[in-house]
């Protein structure tokens, strides 16, 4: 028996695609295609040394095979009077340039391997532009060359270019024996936004608003003043001031972290705490840093803009030593993961948080440690190429990609064990003396706090 009678057509709400707390968010800094969150600056840029030799037929067959498996390379984001929608596009084929670099002795070759991923990461990449993925590959010779990974900042964060890169690997293996695709179908973001929106409010939820009133009653984030005031008719100009601790300092807060029963995140952001105290005059600071965002496991191979705004505040009024405020990181940092919910509903609790902001002569500096979700190197491979990647980074950029407002401290504990970190900032607001002054201080304070924990706080 068949039905020949039409079927009624589903409402279109009931298609709408919501759009997820993360990409509410980055609406609010959308300031158009050129600047802020929506700006062509506004990019993930990452690179991967190949040893071996890549089949350039098999790898874009492999960028198209990941377009495919992650809808969220192929989504445009909408602003609208209902809160905004996404909407999925089919595939379509991802850009791969292929170079040919200078061959140099293999030293001259890590520089000028950095320096094409810094030209890259400077490079615009508008967000109308589909998919959001693009691939740049450059050869010393047919076995040593850079792979560089670009995407827009609305569509992934730095987890999801992780699984990109094993995704395109599974796939290029793939292709290069003559097969198909790579991995199967995955969870995709639409999902995650729904779960969201269908989520919103529940009883963990609720008890961890009811936290973050309490934990945030009456702060802000804490603004760092700048050497020049914000000048809204200018359009952003953001470079970055890159830096790696030297190895015995690297050593020393890593063993200091492992013997105080901390993460090196509570170490550093202990002594990032310091540092806006002083820099401030406040002893009571709050900072943004950024978790992977994502709650449930079944969400660990999508890819999509999951990062998740997490204030940590941090009141040092009654500390006497530096070990006192350690002691205070900490209890924040354990605080804060603990009672994690998206930040917009924390934003919509205490909305004098974010009046910074809203200061031009105030800048708020986000501080971070990256996370390698899936690591590529000491991979075992039988065939095909051998792929590490890039983390160390020492060339600083008078032109970076950009964030849509403020500054971005990011560090990196190296798999070799050393410190590396990166401070970007707009050079409309600040001189690149301040961003290298502020690093020579956090230094300085780290050093003295791995080493010397019960130091005063009066003799700093």
């Amino acid at each position: 028996m068949s039905i020949t009678a039409a079927a009624p057509q589903p409402d279109a709400r009931a298609q709408r695609i919501p759009l997820s707390y993360n990409q509410q968010f980055l609406l609010a800094f959308d300031k158009g295609e050129t600047d802020g969150a929506f700006g062509h600056r506004h990019t993930l840029v990452c690179g991967w040394r190949v040893t071996g030799a890549v089949d350039t037929d098999a790898l874009r067959h492999a960028l198209d095979d990941v377009v495919e498996r992650h809808e969220v390379l192929r989504t445009a984001v909408t602003g609208d009077d209902e809160g905004g929608h996404q909407t999925v596009h089919p595939p379509a084929p991802a850009v791969l340039e292929v170079t040919d670099l200078p061959a140099t002795d293999a030293a001259s070759r890590d520089l000028r391997a950095e320096e094409f991923l810094g030209d890259l990461d400077a490079a615009p990449f508008p967000v109308r532009e589909l998919p959001h993925l693009r691939a740049f590959l450059g050869r010393f010779d047919a076995t040593d060359a850079v792979l560089v990974l670009a995407t827009h900042h609305t569509s992934t964060d730095a987890w999801s270019l992780q699984i990109l890169m094993r995704d395109l690997v599974a796939a290029y293996r793939a292709r290069a024996a003559g097969g198909t695709g790579g991995p199967g179908e995955v969870v995709q973001y639409r999902e995650f936004a729904r779960y969201q929106q269908e989520n919103a409010g529940n009883e963990r939820i609720d008890r961890a608003r009811a936290h973050w009133r309490e934990r945030l009653d009456g702060a802000q984030i804490t603004g760092i003043a700048s050497d020049r005031p914000d000048r809204p008719d200018l359009p952003s100009d953001y470079g970055v001031h890159r830096f790696v601790f030297d190895a015995e300092l690297s050593k020393q807060v890593v063993e200091f972290a492992r013997a105080e029963r901390c993460t090196p995140f509570m170490v550093l952001a202990a002594a990032y705490s310091v540092l806006l105290r002083r820099r401030t005059g406040s002893t009571d600071v709050v900072f943004p840093t950024f978790s992977s965002g994502r709650y449930e496991e079944r969400f660990a191979d999508t890819v999509g803009p999951f990062f998740n705004f997490v204030p940590i505040r941090v009141d040092t009024g009654d500390c006497t030593t530096l070990a006192d405020v350690l002691d205070r990181s900490r209890a924040a940092c354990v605080n804060a993961y603990r009672h994690e919910i998206p930040f917009a509903r924390i934003a919509e609790d205490n909305p004098a948080l974010l009046a910074p902001f809203a200061d031009g002569d105030l800048a708020v500096v986000a501080f971070e440690v990256l996370q390698s979700a899936f690591p590529l190197d000491g991979e075992e491979e039988t065939d095909g190429p051998r792929f590490t990647e890039i983390r160390r980074r020492t060339l600083s950029q008078r032109v970076s990609s950009a964030i849509p407002n403020g500054g971005l401290w990011a560090m990196d504990v190296l798999p070799g064990g050393e410190l590396a970190g990166s401070l970007k900032f707009d050079h409309n607001r600040f001189d690149e003396s301040t961003a290298r002054d502020l690093v020579e201080q956090f230094r300085h304070l780290l050093a003295v706090l791995s080493s010397a924990p019960h130091t005063p706080l009066s003799h700093l």
